[in-house]
C-alpha cells in the first residue's frame, strides 16, 4: 500500500532535494505564495522607511515592515512534529489534525459515511496557531468535497454546518471518520490535497487554512474521547480519541 510519508530504504542515506526541503524547511509549502508576498511587502515598507527623511515616518514604516515580516514567518511556520508511534501502529487511534483549542464535543447525526449517531470534536485555530493540517488517522480517503458557505467567526458553533468548508471521509480497518477544514471571518482560503483513493498515515500533512479557522473530527458514537472541551491540542501529536 502506498503512503505519502517519506520512507528511506535501509542503508540509503542520500536525500533527494524534495526530501531535504521537506525535512528542514520551517515554512509550509502550502503558504509559499502568501509568505513571499507578505515578506516582499514587509521589506518594501522597511526600504521606503529607510529612504525617508522624516524621522517619525522612517521608524513607523520600518516597524510596520518588520511586523509584517514577523507575522509571515510566524503564521506560515511548519514545526516538525513527532507522531505518536501507537497512532501509526493502531488504526483505532485518532490524533489532532491541527493545533488549537477544543471548543465543542457534541453528538450529531451523520448520514453519509458513519450513517448514524456520531460525536463531533471541534478545534478552533487562532491566527497565532500553526495552521498546517494533518490527517488524523491511518487510512484511505473515500471522499473529499468542497462546500460553499458563510464566513462566520470560527468560534461560532454554527460554523461547523454553515461556513465554507472541505469535508473529507477516511476509512481504515477499524472504522470510518470524517474531518473538516472550515474558514472563519479571517480565513478565506483552504488548501486541501487529500483526494479519493489516497492513502495516508496519521500525521501526514495534507493542507492548511489561512488566517484563523476551525477543524472538526467526526467519529462514531461510542468512540472513546481522550480530550475535553477547553483543552489545547497539538496537531500531529495529541491523541484525540480511540475507535471502539
Amino acid at each position: 500500500m502506498k503512503y505519502f510519508s517519506v520512507q528511506r530504504p535501509r542503508g540509503h542515506t542520500k536525500l533527494t532535494i524534495y526530501e531535504k526541503v521537506k525535512t528542514y524547511t520551517m515554512i509550509t509549502r502550502y503558504g509559499y505564495d502568501n509568505f513571499l508576498a507578505l515578506m516582499a511587502g514587509g521589506f518594501a515598507l522597511m526600504t521606503f522607511g529607510l529612504w525617508s527623511d522624516i524621522a517619525a515616518l522612517k521608524w513607523l514604516l520600518v516597524a510596520l515592515g518588520g511586523l509584517l515580516c514577523f507575522f509571515a514567518l510566524w503564521f506560515f511556520r511548519n514545526p516538525k512534529r513527532t507522531v505518536p508511534s501507537e497512532a501509526l501502529a493502531d488504526d483505532a487511534l485518532i490524533i489532532a489534525p491541527a493545533d488549537g483549542k477544543v471548543v465543542q464535543i457534541i453528538t450529531i447525526d451523520e448520514p453519509r459515511l458513519i450513517k448514524g449517531k456520531a460525536q463531533r470534536i471541534s478545534i478552533f485555530l487562532s491566527p497565532l496557531d500553526v495552521h498546517v493540517n494533518r490527517v488524523p488517522a491511518n487510512g484511505e480517503i473515500v471522499f473529499s468535497d468542497y462546500q460553499r458557505g458563510k464566513f462566520l467567526v470560527a468560534m461560532d458553533h454554527r460554523a461547523s454546518e454553515e461556513n465554507e468548508q472541505t469535508i473529507i471521509g477516511l476509512r481504515n480497518s477499524k472504522g470510518s471518520i470524517i474531518f473538516k477544514q472550515m474558514t472563519g471571518a479571517l480565513a478565506r482560503r483552504i488548501v486541501n490535497e487529500a483526494k479519493p483513493g489516497d492513502n495516508f498515515k496519521a500525521g501526514d500533512e495534507f493542507g492548511m487554512m489561512k488566517f484563523g479557522s476551525r477543524m472538526d473530527v467526526v467519529v462514531p458514537e461510542g468512540t472513546q474521547i481522550l480530550v475535553r472541551e477547553g483543552e489545547r491540542v497539538v496537531g500531529g501529536e495529541t491523541l484525540l480519541c480511540r475507535l471502539v
